[in-house]
């Protein structure tokens, strides 16, 4: 039990640390990935059963939806 709460705290830790050097819209590509994929596999559980199928189709929205997000942020249109 300790162990793994130790791991918990190391792989969270490393995932901070590793984003603190990333651009703007690098951090806001990766949350909208974070954000589509765990929607994404929620949804796919719920109506088809299958999670994995879900997250990635969420992941690749929520990583284009970032993007967009960043670029409207930073007033460049398309």
């Amino acid at each position: 039990m300790n162990v793994s709460k130790i791991g918990l705290a190391c792989c969270l830790s490393a995932a901070v640390v590793g984003c603190s050097n990333m651009s703007s819209t690098e951090k806001r590509t990766l949350e909208g990935t974070g954000i589509g994929t765990a929607s994404g596999a929620l949804i796919g559980g719920l109506a088809t059963g299958q999670p994995l199928h879900g997250a990635v189709i969420g992941a690749a929205a929520g990583a284009v939806g970032g993007w967009l997000y960043d670029r409207h942020e930073k007033g460049e249109g398309l």
